[in-house]
């Protein structure tokens, strides 16, 4: 079976994380979209596959998927146009966040419903919708499921998260991907850090019951972890120390601890590139075998509910009842 693989965005992301990759698959044949026609053929010139100079070129050869890797500002008009041509996608695989019209450390309540648009027009036409979100593919994040599925550690029970703005919404996901969707939030803004960002710190109940807090920042610097998140389940907990940092892991049962790490010679940047290739190898499995994608597209709504609840908060001081307030309105 051959894929032919459509790309919208032919900026820094898409040539670092995602071409070197595809180029090399013997079964991916690639066609390339972007609002500047010269990068389109630059791409195709250094990995192969063609350039068009419209979306409606792009999907007149019904693409197996069109993966839309804009940067974040730009990816709503994006997808929005994907979704109004009159050749309806079969698949979209978005890259994070969703929608952030302000930038990725400034999501706002419109994002969120922008986004919840978005999915659901996708939902009516049939368009089967993805989400990168590569942190699920870090080595410490794997073994930490593998980990949950073969020990009974019980619930959640509660969650910390210390961020810098770079992983911000890949750590969200991780706590829904941990912990499940978030029932109330009350949030507080802090200080101004590094290029104009804002701290902003929040205490958050789970729909399962879970409590916990979470702080977002620009202000730690990358010589440090980039985040810090603890899990605690009712017989064990979890923590995850930066991109390639140890996962330490304490088994309540056993009674003892067990720390899992990368051997020397390895960088927080080497996962990060590894983790591109194994989400995309997932993804392109799952349109082989005609199955669901490994991370669907309400995930990235989910992230987007997190955040505008969130912000909502720290506007109107106080707390938010989030699925009430701010409904998915989508079911798969």
């Amino acid at each position: 079976m051959s894929l032919t693989i459509a790309i919208v965005g032919t900026g820094k992301v898409a040539r670092s994380n995602y071409l070197p990759y595809l180029s090399k698959q013997a079964d991916v044949s690639l066609s390339y979209f972007s609002r500047t026609l010269s990068k389109a053929e630059a791409c195709a010139q250094e990995f192969g596959g063609r350039a068009v100079d419209t979306i409606e070129a792009l999907l007149a050869d019904t693409p197996d998927a069109v993966l839309v890797l804009t940067h974040e500002t730009q990816r709503f008009a994006a997808i929005q146009a994907l979704l109004e041509s009159k050749f309806t996608p079969r698949r979209l695989f978005f890259e994070k966040p969703l929608v952030a019209q302000n930038g990725q450390a400034n999501v706002s309540e419109e994002d969120f419903v922008k986004a919840r648009t978005l999915l659901q027009r996708s939902h009516s036409l049939g368009t089967e919708t993805a989400m990168v979100f590569n942190y699920r593919f870090f080595e410490q994040t794997q073994r930490a499921l593998r980990i949950l599925r073969e020990r009974d550690f019980g619930k959640l029970t509660q969650a910390s998260l210390l961020v810098n703005y770079a992983c911000w919404s890949h750590c969200i996901d991780l706590l829904n991907l941990f912990g499940g969707r978030a029932e109330e939030i009350s949030a507080l803004a802090g200080v101004t850090s590094y290029q104009g960002t804002v701290d902003v710190s929040a205490a958050f109940r789970l729909e399962s019951g879970a409590t916990g807090t979470i702080l977002g920042t620009s202000g730690t610097k990358f010589d440090h972890s980039l985040y810090e998140l603890h899990f605690h389940f009712e017989r064990g907990s979890l923590h995850f120390s930066d991109l390639d940092g140890p996962l330490e892991i304490y088994d309540h049962a056993m009674r003892y601890k067990e720390s899992h790490g990368l051997i020397g010679n390895h960088s927080r940047w080497d996962q990060y590139r590894g983790s591109f290739e194994k989400s995309l190898t997932a993804y392109l499995d799952s349109i082989r075998q005609s199955t669901p994608p490994p991370v669907p597209g309400l995930a990235g709504l989910e992230e987007l509910q997190f955040e505008a609840a969130l912000r909502r908060s720290i506007t109107q001081k106080r707390p938010i009842e989030v699925q009430k307030e701010f409904p998915l309105l989508l079911t798969g």
